[in-house]
């Protein structure tokens, strides 16, 4: 599937999910920032109704032309200041040390080069700079080699989503201290989807964890 074709699908179907829990796992994700925020990857914009009304701006990175078209339109009526703008998360147009935390939420499974992307964000943030994650991984056991048999199917008809990242050891590789990682699976009744596992946390750039890779 072509990422435009991919864009539209997502466009229709990404809402759907909010009522049933993951509109307060997003208030979650983003409770307590506050300053300059980077947005990498925000779709058509499902995070901007709950960004804290203490962020200044929200600088919001979408590569895909029509869910950035969608995204400034969701911009217009969010509690706070959201810039849409064309970049990746390998090249991200804000300044070095430009912000005080980094959001991403379903886009390290589909990024490229996940280490690329995370040395980009840690360009970008500030001394004392934060990630917030929200991010689907691959399970443990049954689960996980299941979303290894269906990834290269997945992958190809999802726009590039892999169903199988390691995301919280990309972010330990990539020298990041993970101060929160709350896993879960969404929604909650699910049994078979192989996007189910998730995790939401907070990590800081550099440094060692301050306790063993788990969960809360």
């Amino acid at each position: 599937m072509s990422n435009a074709i991919f864009a539209r699908f997502f466009d229709l179907v990404a809402g759907k999910a909010e009522a049933r829990g993951q509109a307060e796992l997003r208030r979650e994700l983003l409770a307590g920032l506050t300053g300059r925020i980077v947005e990498v990857g925000p779709g058509n914009g499902l995070n901007f109704p709950h960004y804290p009304r203490e962020v200044t701006e929200v600088v919001a990175v979408e590569p895909q032309p029509y869910l950035r078209g969608r995204a400034a339109e969701t911009a217009r009526t969010a509690p706070v200041d959201v810039r849409v703008t064309d970049g990746t998360a390998e090249r991200i147009p804000v300044g070095d040390a430009g912000a005080d935390a980094v959001v991403v939420s379903g886009v390290l499974c589909s990024v490229p080069a996940p280490g690329a992307a995370l040395a980009e964000f840690r360009r970008v943030l500030r001394p004392g700079g934060r990630l917030r994650f929200y991010e689907h991984v691959r399970a443990d056991g049954g689960w996980g080699r299941r979303q290894d048999l269906v990834d290269p199917v997945w992958s190809r008809l999802m726009g590039g989503c892999h169903t199988n990242r390691d995301t919280v050891a990309e972010l330990e590789r990539a020298g990041y201290r993970i101060e929160r990682c709350r896993r879960l699976v969404f929604p909650r009744e699910a049994r078979l989807s192989v996007v189910a596992p998730r995790v939401i946390g907070t990590a800081a750039a550099g440094g060692v964890n301050a306790a063993p890779r788990g969960v809360e």
